[in-house]
């Protein structure tokens, strides 16, 4: 391989790659460069997500612009806002011993009139979206007459965005002597159709075979019903204590309950749309990269041009509506020589898609089971030894407190403190995962769909719901903390704004409305009654019970979060089926992640 001096490039450009760690050429860096510098011929390159694309074709016009000339000489269109930026962003850095050399970029959602002033200063290379490029063009203040490169970068993703008749606008604005370079990740017929209408008899270079999946990325599709589509997604995250990732969602709304449920649920989420204005995905995308967010939920579009080299997993809550955007998704993760692994939760229906994505991306889809409880929290639990294990001591911080703590600690040998102290971490996320559901078996009627009422159970009212801040977990939290019997059964949990209900065995019937009256527990230091209801024959309504009882005093430690705020199926005390994610079980001391609230 050669190196970027040995491709034809200057100095300073070679200086500043030194200075951003970049050591050798990746393949279509090694193609694209020399190939552009030494013709004028219009060049077609595929490129898969990650390879280095921006450097492919933005070094050798930083090569052969004239600095001196303060007119546009290079025109760079990229989809969406967020690519744009990293565009702009990465020539800058590539530029930094180059102090003529200005750069503007241009998109939607920004003030014009900054652009324009910026315009006006002089810049020889514009990055910009189609939309606010025309803009540009309609208001006089960009000017492309003497461009000599006009790059379409994600070509296919303009076209799927309908950016055709912007393309057609710039492409008339720009002299006819000028070179086409048109870089994608897949080739599509309809950028085969670009290539046709607007290049003239282009070189063509790839990186790999068109389309084929990055060979740093495996592929795993997980079975599951609509029912457990999303605790699924909780139980792989469960898994990977060190997860950084995005989740793929088809629209907005999805990506938006999603990440609202995962941060309900107590994880480092945040999601990524086009809904948010432009200050508040800059902060998304600002917190994802300083690992402040570990999972990001987002649209296929929104996730263009977030530059991360090391995501370890890709997963598709649902598959794209066109199936070639597999490839960008998957494309995210196996970065810089890294592994990754993409992700897809498909249901019977939508199994079927696989075997074309296969067929695009050159690789076999790997079938694999959704984590069970117990593997979970063996995974957590050795996550968690291997981090004690790595923990350095800050001796000369400790050591004034250390009389003391043996003190303490001298009558536990080696095991029970080890005991003690594996217990304390993870007592919650044992009982939270005790009896948890097989997820993998999608013909139960628990996994397919909601139960009918069990004529077994008793069902209770109590005075609180979700305005109260009360999810399924934390009200099983408070049920265990009765001490009503070792084995009671919880059955369905319906959480409403004000109140809600819970079904016990009705074995424990007497024994529950005891604990409660004697116990006089609180939630969060509001006084809590219960009573029996019952269903009316006719179905219609519920009336309650007359025999309430008051609560003052209790907690209920660590609190649980939920897989949804209804849980149909019967489970054991400990069982905690309807919400698999215990909130402490992923804070950075138990091996997973933090709690994290967005800002907005």
């Amino acid at each position: 391989m050669s190196t970027f001096l040995e491709l034809g490039l200057k100095a300073p450009i070679n200086n500043a790659l030194t200075d951003l760690g970049y050591e050798k050429p990746t393949v279509i860096q090694e193609k694209a460069i020399p190939q552009i510098i030494s013709s004028t011929d219009d060049l077609k390159a595929f490129a898969q997500t990650g390879t280095g694309k921006t450097a492919a074709f933005s070094l050798p016009i930083l090569e052969l612009l004239n600095e001196d000339n303060s007119n546009v000489q290079a025109i760079i269109l990229s989809p969406t806002r967020e690519l744009a930026v990293q565009i702009g962003k990465n020539i800058e850095d590539f530029c930094k011993y180059l102090p003529k050399v200005k750069v503007t970029t241009v998109y939607g959602g920004a003030n014009m009139d900054t652009q324009i002033r910026s315009l006006k200063r002089g810049s020889q290379i514009v990055v910009g979206t189609p939309g606010r490029t025309v803009d540009l063009i309609n208001r006089r203040a960009l000017k492309l007459g003497n461009v000599q490169w006009l790059v379409l970068d994600e070509a296919d993703e303009m076209l799927n965005m309908g950016f055709k008749d912007e393309l057609d606008k710039v492409l008339e604005a720009t002299p006819e002597t000028k070179q086409t370079l048109l870089f994608s990740a897949t080739f599509p017929r309809e950028v085969e159709a670009i290539a046709k209408n607007y290049m003239t008899k282009p070189v063509e270079i790839t990186s790999g075979e068109k389309n084929q999946g990055s060979d740093n990325v495996s592929h795993e599709y997980y079975s599951v019903t609509e029912r457990t589509r999303y605790p699924a997604l909780k139980r792989i995250a469960d898994l990977n204590p060190d997860i950084y990732a995005i989740i793929f969602c088809r629209t907005r709304r999805e990506t938006q309950e999603v990440a609202d449920n995962l941060i309900k649920d107590g994880y480092s989420a945040d999601a990524l749309h086009g809904d948010l204005s432009q200050g508040q995905r800059d902060s998304v995308m600002g917190k994802f990269r300083k690992k402040t967010i570990q999972i990001l939920v987002a649209t296929d579009v929104a996730a263009r041009g977030l530059d991360v080299t090391e995501l370890t997993h890709v997963l598709n809550h649902k598959l794209p509506d066109q199936i070639e955007n597999y490839t960008h998704r998957s494309g995210r993760t196996g970065r810089a020589g890294n592994k990754g692994i993409s992700i897809v939760l498909v249901n019977g229906k939508e199994k079927g898609k696989l075997r074309a994505i296969e067929r695009i991306i050159k690789k076999k889809f790997v079938e694999t089971k959704v984590p069970t409880g117990k593997e979970i929290v063996e995974n957590q639990l050795m996550n968690l030894i291997d981090k004690v294990q790595a923990t350095k001591v800050n001796e000369s911080e400790i050591n004034e407190f250390l009389p003391t703590i043996y003190e303490k600690l001298a009558a536990l040998d080696r095991e029970e403190l080890i005991q003690k102290f594996v217990s304390l971490e993870f007592n919650t996320m044992l009982a939270y995962y005790e009896n948890a559901k097989d997820l993998n078996d999608l013909s139960s009627r628990e996994n397919s769909r909601a139960r009918a009422t069990n004529e077994n159970m008793t069902r209770f009212f109590i005075n609180i719901g979700r305005k109260d801040s009360l999810n399924p977990a934390k009200l099983i939290g408070l049920i265990n903390d009765q001490n009503i019997g070792d084995k009671i059964e919880i059955g369905a949990i319906d959480i409403l704004d004000t109140f809600s209900f819970f079904e016990i065995d009705k074995n424990f019937e007497n024994e529950t409305l005891a604990a409660f009256g004697e116990n006089q527990p609180d939630f969060d230091g509001r006084s809590v009654n219960i009573e029996i209801t019952k269903k009316e024959r006719s179905g219609g309504g519920r009336r309650r019970g007359k025999k309430p009882f008051g609560k003052k005093d209790g907690g209920f430690g660590r609190k649980r979060s939920s897989e949804g705020s209804s849980d149909r199926g019967g489970r054991k005390r400990s069982d905690r089926s309807s919400s698999d994610r215990p909130k402490n079980s992923g804070d950075r001391k138990s091996g997973g992640f933090g709690r994290r609230r967005r800002e907005r």
